[in-house]
């Protein structure tokens, strides 16, 4: 009797853009775009590198994923609204 290998036992199956876009019959560069917006999850392996999976993405077209990726641009800073009066200027 083979024991199965712990890593076997969760592991899911990735797709490259080319994989995911003949699966969802679309271009590979509107998948990327899809993933650069946010709009669906991937993984970044290296600077060009993505992988996809297959349940996340479809949840996240669904509409039943919410957004899981967070945009690099820092917070805006806290502005100071006060109104300053003629007074304050003098």
């Amino acid at each position: 009797m083979e024991e199965a290998s712990p890593h076997t036992d969760k592991r899911e199956e990735f797709l490259t853009a080319r994989q995911l876009a003949g699966l969802l019959q679309v271009s590979e560069s509107t998948v990327r775009r899809l993933a650069r917006e946010g709009r669906i999850p991937s993984v970044r392996l290296t600077p060009r590198l993505m992988r996809f999976h297959l349940s996340s993405v479809m949840s996240a077209l669904d509409g039943t994923q919410t957004k899981t990726r967070t945009r690099r641009t820092p917070p805006p800073e806290a502005t100071d609204d006060t109104q300053l009066s003629f007074e304050d200027l003098m």
